[in-house]
């Protein structure tokens, strides 16, 4: 939710941020007017219950000839502030509604527009030059025997896949080593709840425009997560956490589940857009004064590990309209994928300031003793789509797969995964 102290002292700033999004502008002023409307009714009843505690002194002094009259028109007055309490809650209510739509404020400098309009910051690495016909991941996978599709789709539907032997492995040597990365860098780590209330949903954004993406169980009133980012998020709903050391950082550990509604038959093929991974989310609580500083670090862990697994990637700045309604703004580390001839996304980070803290009710506490609502920020550090880039950046000419150096300890040492051979 946006800071209500915004949107009184800069409303244009809220609706720049909109318009750069292709957001609806017109909120803002909606917000504003009910913002007026709900001080006005919260005036009214703070004067009357003023007048009432006043009143009830009056009557504890009063004559015993004069406390019957007195007592009536308590009845009276009671009743208006009772009224008067309902009518600045339903007011609170009818703003609550309005800044629930208004996404976060971009932060100066984000690029404007939609999915295309992200700007390259920097591109990393060399791209594999190979003297023989690259196979894509799903043919790896196959050769490989550690990658089954059929079976995924007949167990679950299109979407669905086994990890098998070595691919199993791979995504469990990828994870274990971003979670080492993790912990040596400060994290905790966390097994997350899959399942989670609406309230944490809600809060932490994502059943805005995007809620058809989410899984649902009417029947027990609990969202399946996309990411543990969610349940990270809630963790310390209404707490105060402690910042006197610096950020507070946790390392996610989650299945993930996504229903890919809004994909329309994009990456079909392989693992690269699925209903259901794994995922290590790094997510911190910190001050927002030290919020852009602390994004800038989560971004270098993540390509910290894109190096580590030797890709070449590239780094975007995502534009406005692409970050999602929480983010104010959002980095890219995109690996390169050979057999698409293309930069495809393996990691993302945002900075969400106040946004999710705010609806969640996390604060934190000043140096003057006062409490105020910290910034929220996270980034992927392993998922199950890096196995995409990983199997095709190091293919070799017999279908073989180099296994990058820093995932070999994961793997027992060994270097390649080779074909299965069949009798």
């Amino acid at each position: 939710m946006i800071d209500p102290a915004l949107l009184r002292e800069n409303p244009d700033a809220i609706k720049a941020s909109q318009r750069a999004r292709g957001a609806d502008e017109s909120l803002v002023d909606q917000a504003a007017n009910a913002d007026v409307a709900w001080r006005k009714a919260l005036l009214e009843f703070e004067n009357l219950r003023a007048e009432q505690n006043a009143a009830s002194k009056l009557v504890a002094a009063a004559p015993k000839e004069e406390k019957a009259a007195l007592v009536a028109s308590m009845q009276e007055l009671s009743a208006r502030v009772k009224a008067a309490d309902a009518a600045a809650a339903e007011a609170q209510t009818a703003l609550d509604e309005v800044l629930w739509k208004i996404e976060n404020v971009v932060i100066e400098g984000v690029p404007t527009g939609g999915e295309d309009d992200y700007v390259v910051l920097r591109e990393v690495g060399t791209k594999p030059a190979f003297d023989f016909e690259a196979r894509d991941h799903v043919a790896l996978g196959e050769l490989l025997d550690v990658i089954d599709i059929e079976r995924g789709a007949k167990i679950s539907g299109s979407r669905f896949y086994f990890l098998k032997g070595w691919g199993a492995r791979l995504e469990l040597a990828l994870m274990n080593m971003a979670l080492d990365q993790a912990a040596n860098a400060g994290f905790t780590a966390l097994i997350t709840p899959t399942l989670v209330r609406p309230e944490i949903m809600a809060g932490t954004g994502f059943l805005g425009s995007h809620a058809d993406e989410i899984y649902y169980l009417p029947a027990d009133e609990l969202y399946l997560t996309g990411t543990s980012e969610v349940a990270l998020a809630g963790y310390h709903r209404d707490e105060i956490v402690d910042l006197s050391e610096g950020p507070v950082r946790y390392a996610g550990w989650s299945t993930c589940y996504r229903r890919e509604a809004g994909s329309h038959g994009r990456d079909t093929r392989g693992i690269l857009r699925v209903h259901q991974f794994n995922k290590l989310e790094m997510f911190s609580y910190c001050d927002p004064a030290d919020a852009e500083v602390e994004h800038a670090r989560l971004l270098a862990w993540q390509e910290e590990m894109l190096q580590k697994c030797e890709l070449p990637y590239r780094v975007i700045d995502t534009a406005a309209g692409d970050l999602g309604s929480s983010a104010a703004r959002k980095f890219d580390a995109e690996a390169w994928v050979p057999t698409q001839g293309a930069y495809r996304e393996l990691t993302s980070t945002s900075n969400c300031t106040t946004f999710q803290a705010r609806r969640l009710n996390v604060r934190y506490r000043r140096d003057e003793g006062k409490t105020a609502t910290l910034a929220t920020l996270n980034g992927t550090l392993a998922t199950t789509r890096w196995l995409v880039a990983i199997l095709e950046n190091h293919q070799q000419a017999d279908g073989s797969v180099r296994i990058p150096v820093a995932l070999r300890p994961y793997l027992g040492g060994t270097e390649f995964i080779t074909p299965k051979v069949r009798a």
